[in-house]
C-alpha cells in the first residue's frame, strides 16, 4: 500500500507515528498505565502484537512489554539521534511501533529482561472477554 491510503485511514497523529516513525510524548498515551487484560493490535492493520500478560510498568512513559506475539514484529537497527537502538515494526504492514531495549533489569523476574517500548497510538487494545 502506498502512503496515500494510510493517510486516508489514519489520523494525522497516527500517521506521524505509524508511517513516519514519530514518537508520542511520554506519559500521554492511552495505554501507558492500562492494566486491562487483552491483546494489543496494530492500529494500522489490526494484526495482534502484544499480550497484556507481558505488559509491565517500567516508568519510561510508554507502554512496556517483555515479549511480542510470535512473528508479530520486525526488528530493525536504528542509528538515528546519535545512538544505536532497535526499532520495532509491525511484521504485517511495516508500521513503526516503538523500540526494543534489553538488559535493563526493569522487567519482572518471571519475564524476559527486555522492554518493548511502544507508542500507545500505534496500538488498539482488544479486551479479553470476561
Amino acid at each position: 500500500m502506498t502512503e496515500d491510503p494510510w493517510r486516508a485511514k489514519l489520523t494525522s497523529e497516527e500517521f506521524k507515528v505509524l508511517r513516519q516513525g514519530g514518537t508520542e510524548p511520554a506519559f500521554t498515551g492511552e495505554y501507558t498505565d492500562t492494566e486491562t487484560v487483552g491483546v494489543y493490535h496494530c492500529r494500522a492493520c489490526d494484526a495482534p502484537l502484544f499480550s497484556s500478560s507481558t505488559k509491565y510498568h517500567s516508568g519510561c512513559g510508554w507502554p512496556s512489554f517483555a515479549d511480542a506475539e510470535k512473528a508479530a514484529v520486525t526488528l530493525i537497527e536504528d542509528r538515528s539521534h546519535g545512538m544505536v537502538r532497535t526499532e520495532v515494526r509491525c511484521a504485517n504492514c511495516g508500521s513503526h511501533l516503538g523500540h526494543l531495549f534489553s538488559g535493563e533489569g526493569l522487567a519482572p523476574r518471571d519475564l524476559p529482561d527486555q522492554r518493548y517500548c511502544i507508542n500507545s497510538i500505534s496500538m488498539r487494545l482488544e479486551p479479553a472477554e470476561s
